[in-house]
């Protein structure tokens, strides 16, 4: 008769950089349950929208996660717009789109790292982040900082792109391409990779849809859900199409995410091509009053704000739902019935951000 044994996972682990803590149900080496214990990270972000004014919170929600911080700022941004019904120069919202996707680009980029590293693949994970550096010196060529970039401003952007900087963005984006393509048929198609995550943590396209999967995580299962096909900000002039595969195991999320990489580089020539001239700010004069829901897609899927103004420079409420949060239900689907080695590799492949959930 086996017995069952109940293992701590985390909140600290090797393979994880995210102070993720599961209570894992084990009988023979194959977990049976897993119970999230979440709360070990609270920074308190969003009580401070009751002691900075709402110009100063941009800088707070840039915080919630340094490495979408930008998407962050534009959602919390585009909540305060809606509330003020300000019209955002068409320039701001291209620029917008740039430095968004250049910030998802990085994210997958680092993800990649991760989960190669996760493997032993030591010289890939190093490999995928030489080519992130790209990407980062960009942000810090076009913006002064290299992760959070802070040029969102309510109303727009601060900062602005040049042609000469647009001419060699995209072209440091083809040498960006042409390096990650190279990495392809190791990362997609190796013996160790696939056999450590094809058929690893599913979760079906009903269970996805019913638990409210975000993301690459979602897409992963099939689900065709991105929220810039809402149309938000500049994408409603952009070719856009979302990445999808429909197996819902660990091997077709790091699939989509690999992928997306391409489809950002692609949105990013398209709003370069497109970039209009004009203003990159609007005149802004007031308080916000009333309230918001704004959605928003971060590298790790949907992201919803809920802010409340009440007339004065200070905000009432902001109430911030990150994707992570969302994907912790379907992650718990997809633990239970797979061996304990492979628990690290599945729950990396929600790309999880716990200091983003717990705020």
């Amino acid at each position: 008769m086996s017995n069952r044994t109940v293992i701590p996972f985390g909140p600290q682990h090797p393979v994880l950089p995210e102070p993720i803590h599961l209570k894992l149900v084990v009988e023979d080496e194959i977990v049976k349950e897993a119970v999230p214990a979440l709360g070990y990270v609270h920074r308190g972000l969003e009580m401070l929208a009751t002691k900075r004014d709402y110009h100063q919170m941009i800088n707070v929600c840039e915080r919630v996660c340094g490495i979408c911080s930008m998407i962050h700022a534009v959602c919390y941004s585009q909540s305060i717009e809606e509330l003020m019904k300000i019209e955002v120069p068409e320039r701001a919202q291209f620029l917008r789109v740039i430095w968004s996707e250049l910030h998802r680009m990085h994210s997958h980029l680092l993800w990649l790292g991760l989960f190669a590293d996760a493997f032993g693949f030591e010289a890939l994970f190093m490999q995928f982040w030489k080519v992130r550096e790209r990407i980062m010196d960009i942000n810090e060529a076009t913006a002064g900082n290299r992760v959070i970039v802070s040029v969102n401003v309510i109303g727009g952007v601060r900062a602005d792109l040049s042609q000469e900087q647009l001419r060699w963005i995209l072209d440091e984006l083809e040498i960006v391409e042409k390096e990650v393509k190279a990495m392809e048929n190791t990362i997609l198609n190796d013996y160790t990779v696939k056999s450590r995550t094809v058929g690893a943590g599913v979760m079906t396209y009903d269970q996805a849809y019913e638990l409210g999967a975000v993301g690459p995580t979602g897409r992963g299962s099939g689900l065709k859900s991105d929220a810039r096909m809402l149309g938000y900000g500049a994408y409603k002039h952009l070719d856009f199409e979302p990445v999808v595969h429909p197996d819902g195991d660990s091997y077709a999320r790091s699939w989509v995410r690999f992928h997306e990489v391409y489809r950002s580089i692609d949105l990013v020539r398209q709003a370069a091509a497109a970039l209009p001239e004009g203003d990159l700010a609007a005149k802004v004069k007031g308080n916000p009053e009333g309230e918001v829901v704004m959605r928003v897609e971060q590298p790790r899927g949907e992201c919803l704000y809920y802010v409340k103004g009440n007339g004065s420079k200070f905000l009432d409420r902001v109430r911030i739902r990150t994707p992570t949060f969302a994907n912790i239900p379907p992650l718990l689907t997809m633990v239970p019935e797979c061996e304990l080695a492979d628990v690290p590799v599945i729950v990396l492949s929600i790309d999880p951000c716990i200091s983003c959930t717990e705020r």
